[in-house]
C-alpha cells in the first residue's frame, strides 16, 4: 500500500477561526482578512467578488482548468442534489450572482466534488468550519464537511491522484540508480530478520510441463543449449540451489544467498519469485528442501538454525549451533534427524523432535566443507579442510552414522581439498570436486577406492566452493568452473559433451530438474539464477 507524505504542518490540531465584528444593527459580521493557517491547500489573500466576476489575490499551488485559485475560505456551494454539471451559486448578498460552471471548479468540500481538484492537505487535515455555516448549524456543518473529506479521499484511492507520490524505500532507489535498466527484475525485500513471512500460496495442480513426464519409468537426460529464465533478485552471491524433491511439485527452486535471505522461484512455468525468507541475521550458507516438500532448513553465518514452514510461514524448528554453519543434509530414512556442519571440528546431529543435539562426530580438522550419506543412511562422508604438505589424510572422511566411529580417513590423497560431493544416482560410486580443477570418481562401498582412469577435467575451482552433481539417468555429469562456465561431461568416457558460457562470474551451483529431461539449473557469485533447457 502507498503511503502519503506527511507535511510539517499536518500535525497541528489548533485552527484559527474567523474574526468576528458586531454591526450596528446587531448582527455578527464576518472578517476574511484574518491570516489563515499555510500549507498545502490553503490561500493566504484576500478575495474580492463583483458581479463581473471573481478576483483573487494571493498565490495558491492548485490551479483550476480556467486559471482560476480557489481559496479554502471561499468555498463553492450548490443546492441539494445539484450535480457538477448545474449552476452553482455563490453565497454572496446578492442571490442574482451566478457563475456558470465552465469557470470555476466545483465545490472543494462538497460530496460530488471531483477527485482531482482535492488537494492532499484536504484529505489529511482537520477540515476548517465556514463562519457562514458555523452560525447557523454547526454541528450539522461538521458533519457534512467530515463525510465530504471522507469521501474525497475514496474518490483519491480510486483514481490514484498524480499529487499522492508513493514512498520507494531507500535501498530500491539505490537499486534503481544503480541499475535503471534492470530494475524491473529486481525482487522486492522480504520482511525483516526475525519477521515470519506470509505463507507460500503454491498451486494445488501440477504444472502442465510436470505432468506428462510424471509417470515415466526411464528419464534420458538431453544437453541444454538455450536459457529459459534468467532470475535476478539476489543482492549477493548464490551459494546453493536445489530443485524440489517432490516431483509433482518440482516447479520450485530453493536459493540460498550471501544476502542474509533465501528465496523460492517458480522456475519452471513463470520465472516469478514466489516467496522471499528474512529469517538469519547473516549470510544464508546453506539451505534445504524437506523431504516432504513443505518446508525449509536453513543455517547460515549467524549460528542460527530454522525450519520453515511454506504453508504457515512460520518457524517449526529453531535451533542455535556454536559454529558457523555451512553444509546442512537430512538423513535419508530419518526425516526428523539431520545433520549439521560448518566452521568447527566437530559435525553435530540434530533431532527436530527435541531441538537437541544427539550425536556429534569429532576429527582433527577445522571446517566441514560438505555431508554426503551413503547406504541409505548408514555411513556419511565429510569432506574437510585437512590438507598438508606432507599428508592429505583426513580430507575425506568415512563414518558410522550411529557410533560416530570413524570407518576410514585414507580416502584420498592429492592434497587438494574437496569443496563439494555428489552421488551417482544408479552406479555405487561418488565424485569428489577437488581444487586441483578436476572431478574424482570413488567407489561408495569400503574401502573407497578412487579411480585411476577417469578423471574429469577442463573447469576451474580456485578456492570457490563449486558444485557438482549427476544427471538422474546417470549419463552427464555437470560442474560449474571459476570462470562463470558451465561444462558437462560424459560420465561412461569423461569426455566433453557440452560446454555453456553462463555467468560473468564464478558459477558454484548446478542441478538438473529431477522430472524435466533437457532442464538445468545454474547459480553465480554475481548472485544471478539461470534456468537453461
Amino acid at each position: 500500500m502507498a503511503s502519503l507524505v506527511a507535511y510539517d504542518d499536518s500535525d497541528s490540531e489548533t485552527e484559527t477561526e474567523p474574526a468576528r465584528t458586531v454591526n450596528p444593527e446587531g448582527q455578527m459580521d464576518d472578517t476574511f482578512d484574518v491570516p489563515r493557517p499555510s500549507g498545502t491547500g490553503f490561500v493566504s489573500g484576500t478575495v474580492d467578488v463583483t458581479k463581473e466576476g471573481v478576483q483573487h489575490t494571493g498565490h495558491s499551488p492548485y490551479k483550476d482548468p480556467g486559471d482560476q485559485h480557489l481559496p479554502l475560505a471561499r468555498i463553492w456551494r450548490s443546492h441539494p442534489g445539484s450535480c457538477p454539471s448545474q449552476r452553482l451559486q455563490w453565497p454572496s448578498k446578492d442571490p442574482d450572482t451566478t457563475f456558470p460552471t465552465s469557470e470555476p471548479p466545483c465545490p472543494l468540500w462538497m460530496s460530488r466534488a471531483p477527485a482531482g481538484l482535492v488537494p492532499l492537505a484536504a484529505a489529511c487535515l482537520k477540515p476548517v468550519k465556514p463562519a457562514w455555516d458555523a452560525l447557523h448549524s454547526p454541528s450539522q456543518t461538521q458533519s457534512k464537511v467530515e463525510s465530504t473529506a471522507r469521501n474525497a479521499s475514496s474518490f483519491q484511492r480510486k483514481r490514484g491522484e498524480d499529487c499522492v507520490v508513493p514512498y520507494t524505500p531507500k535501498r530500491l532507489r539505490q537499486l534503481q540508480a544503480l541499475n535503471p535498466e534492470g530494475g524491473k527484475d529486481l525482487e522486492p525485500p522480504g520482511p525483516p530478520a526475525g519477521c515470519a513471512p506470509a505463507p507460500l500460496s503454491v498451486a494445488p495442480t501440477v504444472s502442465e510441463f510436470i505432468q506428462p513426464y510424471l509417470n515415466s519409468q526411464y528419464r534420458e537426460t538431453k544437453v541444454p543449449k538455450k536459457v529459459l529464465f534468467h532470475l535476478r533478485g539476489h543482492r549477493g552471491p548464490v551459494n546453493s540451489i536445489q530443485w524440489c524433491p517432490v516431483f509433482c511439485k518440482s516447479h520450485m527452486l530453493l536459493s540460498a544467498s550471501m544476502d542474509k535471505t533465501f528465496k523460492v522461484w517458480n522456475a519452471v512455468d513463470s520465472g516469478h519469485c514466489l516467496q522471499t525468507y528474512s529469517v538469519h541475521s547473516e549470510a544464508v550458507r546453506a539451505a534445504r528442501w524437506s523431504p516432504c516438500g513443505r518446508r525449509i532448513l536453513s543455517g547460515g553465518f549467524d549460528f542460527a538454525l530454522h525450519l520453515t514452514d511454506l504453508e504457515t510461514g512460520t518457524q517449526v524448528f529453531s535451533g542455535r549451533s556454536d559454529f558457523r554453519i555451512t553444509t546442512l543434509k537430512f538423513h535419508p530414512k530419518d526425516h526428523n534427524v539431520f545433520l549439521c556442519g560448518g566452521f568447527s571440528s566437530e559435525i553435530k546431529a540434530w533431532d527436530m523432535r527435541t531441538g537437541k543435539v544427539v550425536r556429534g562426530y569429532k576429527a582433527t580438522i577445522q571446517q566441514t566443507l560438505d555431508i554426503l550419506f551413503l547406504q541409505e543412511g548408514s555411513e556419511f562422508l565429510s569432506s574437510t579442510d585437512a590438507s598438508t604438505r606432507d599428508s592429505a589424510d583426513r580430507t575425506i572422511i568415512a563414518w558410522d552414522f550411529r557410533t560416530a566411529a570413524k570407518i576410514s580417513n585414507q580416502i584420498f590423497h592429492e592434497r587438494y581439498t574437496c569443496p563439494s560431493l555428489a552421488l551417482h544416482p544408479r552406479e555405487p560410486v561418488f565424485l569428489a570436486q577437488t581444487n586441483g580443477n578436476y572431478l574424482a570418481l570413488f567407489s561408495s562401498v569400503w574401502p573407497y577406492r578412487m579411480s585411476r582412469r577417469r578423471r574429469y577435467e577442463g573447469h576451474k575451482v580456485e578456492g570457490y566452493a563449486v558444485g557438482c552433481e549427476c544427471s538422474p539417468c546417470g549419463d552427464l555429469l555437470v560442474t560449474g568452473s571459476a570462470d562463470g562456465r558451465v561444462l558437462m561431461f560424459s560420465f561412461r568416457t569423461a569426455s566433453r559433451a557440452c560446454t555453456l558460457q553462463g555467468h560473468a562470474q564464478a558459477c558454484l551451483g548446478t542441478t538438473y530438474h529431477p522430472v524435466l529431461p533437457s532442464v538445468l539449473g545454474t547459480c553465480s557469485w554475481g548472485g544471478d539464477i539461470k534456468i537453461w533447457h
